[in-house]
């Protein structure tokens, strides 16, 4: 089992995700953003204007890699290569921080361009646990693993998320990564309290915590469905469930996401302020 307390961590500040059409801006003038999110899979290529860009921010910037590849919850075993290409930018970037989902995307030879839900399960527990160590193993470091955005639940599921992911942690090692708006999506879509999540969750393993937009909609009978689209301002319900995070948890580095549709620095930067007054609000 790794110790985490021998690699740095993110500062207890606002970041955002990085999109390299925000790179002059983000040298110019950050404002209050003082780290950045990369996705690990967009820089495993060799050279070129992209790992140039990001080497300069490394010199500036505390970075994190969030991967969406991976693959943790898949049934079969991690994949090799995408395992030492992964192993070879954390190496040589050395980020403060690395992260996956508690989610699967391949299935056989087939990768699925989504992050597809699992029955919690002890048998599903323990592969991900093996995944997990061996992932660990391979980069020299802890992970982070992030909650995921739920549209429906598994009848065969024997555990509750809470609990599920607690157990990962104790069992492997790993950190947390608490999505608050993936809490929102998800009792919104499966009809819990958000808050009672928050309650039963283990805010003490949480290394990050992650905000984002999602989108309205209403399933075939009319309830409301919400999507985890990223590609939209953060709603007042989500920075109110931060607010009761942070309440519990202190102070923790806090992420805005967004993904799709992504505007000027400018309106990024003002979600990340606001990131920023909410952590003000819990600072000792």
């Amino acid at each position: 089992m790794l110790d985490s307390t021998l690699f740095h961590h993110l500062p207890t500040a606002p970041g955002v995700g990085y999109k390299p059409q925000h790179f002059e801006d983000i040298i110019a003038d950050p404002g209050s953003v003082r780290w950045l999110e990369i996705h690990a899979e967009n820089y495993m290529g060799d050279g070129g204007r992209p790992l140039a860009q990001l080497r300069h921010l490394a010199e500036r910037f505390a970075l994190s890699v969030h991967g969406v590849g991976l693959s943790i919850g898949g049934e079969g075993p991690l994949d090799p290569d995408h395992l030492s290409r992964l192993k070879h930018l954390v190496g040589w970037l050395n980020p403060a921080s690395f992260s996956e989902h508690l989610a699967w995307s391949t299935h056989d030879s087939h990768f699925y361009n989504d992050l597809l839900p699992l029955p919690y399960t002890n048998t599903s527990l323990a592969r991900i646990c093996d995944h997990i160590n061996q992932l660990q193993d391979t980069i020299g470091r802890q992970m982070l693993l992030e909650n995921p955005s739920s549209y429906l639940a598994f009848a065969e599921s024997t555990w509750d998320e809470p609990a599920f992911l607690a157990e990962i942690s104790k069992r492997s090692g790993c950190g947390l990564l608490l999505d608050v708006n993936n809490v929102f999506v998800s009792a919104t879509n499966l009809g819990f309290s958000p808050q009672g999540y928050i309650d039963a969750f283990a805010l003490d393993q949480v290394g990050e915590i992650h905000l984002g937009g999602h989108d309205e909609d209403t399933d075939d009978h009319g309830a409301p469905l919400l999507i985890d689209s990223h590609g939209c301002e953060i709603v007042d319900p989500v920075w109110a469930l931060l607010d009761y995070t942070l309440a519990q948890s202190g102070p923790k580095p806090v992420l805005v996401e967004w993904d799709t549709d992504v505007p000027d620095w400018p309106v990024l930067e003002n979600e990340a302020a606001r990131a920023h007054a909410a952590l003000q609000q819990v600072q000792p």
